[in-house]
C-alpha cells in the first residue's frame, strides 16, 4: 500500500504544540475529525481504547497511534511534526515528535497493516525522518514523504 492512497497531504502538520500525550492525542483527534466530518470524541476513544493495550510509541522519536471507526468507510492517516519532544512512554523511552495517526474502517484489517507497514518501512530510514524533522512546512513534509514514496516504489 503506497502513503499517497491512505495519507492526507493537507492535514500535515509542523511544529504542533502538545504538553504531553493526552493533548497530543485530543489534537490528533480535532485535526482528524475537522478533515473526516466526524466527532471528534469517537476518534479520540478510538485511539485512546488502542493506547490502553501499550504504547503506539514505535521508537527513534516516531509514534503511530492508531484506532478502528464504524463511521470510517477507507484508512485514513496524518502526520504531525511536534514543536517540542513530548514523553509517550514509547517502546525505547525516547520521547516523540513526529506522529502518524492511523484510522480505519473496522472490517479494513489487511488494509490497516498494509499501512502500518508502509509508514514504519519510512520511519525506518533515518534520512527520513531526519529530513522530516528539518522540514519547515507542510509542503516540505509532503515533499520529503512523496519523495520518499516514489523512491520505494523505484
Amino acid at each position: 500500500m503506497q502513503l499517497s492512497q491512505f495519507l492526507d497531504f493537507d492535514a500535515i502538520r509542523v511544529d504542533l504544540a502538545a504538553g504531553n500525550k493526552r493533548q497530543l492525542l485530543n489534537q490528533l483527534a480535532q485535526i482528524a475529525a475537522a478533515r473526516l466530518s466526524l466527532d471528534p470524541s469517537l476518534i479520540a476513544d478510538a485511539i485512546a481504547d488502542r493506547e490502553r493495550l501499550g504504547s503506539t510509541g514505535f521508537g527513534g522519536g516516531v509514534a503511530f497511534p492508531h484506532g478502528k471507526l464504524a463511521e470510517l468507510d477507507r484508512v485514513y492517516a496524518l502526520v504531525v511534526r511536534l514543536a517540542a519532544p513530548i514523553d509517550y512512554k514509547a517502546i525505547d523511552g525516547a520521547p516523540v515528535d513526529l506522529v502518524f495517526l492511523l484510522l480505519s474502517p473496522p472490517d479494513a484489517g489487511a488494509e490497516h497493516l498494509k499501512a502500518l507497514a508502509a509508514v514504519s518501512r519510512l520511519m525506518r530510514h533515518a534520512g527520513i525522518v531526519e529530513k522530516l524533522r528539518g522540514a519547515r512546512s507542510r509542503d516540505a513534509m509532503a515533499a520529503v514523504l512523496m519523495g520518499a514514496e516514489e523512491r520505494d516504489a523505484a
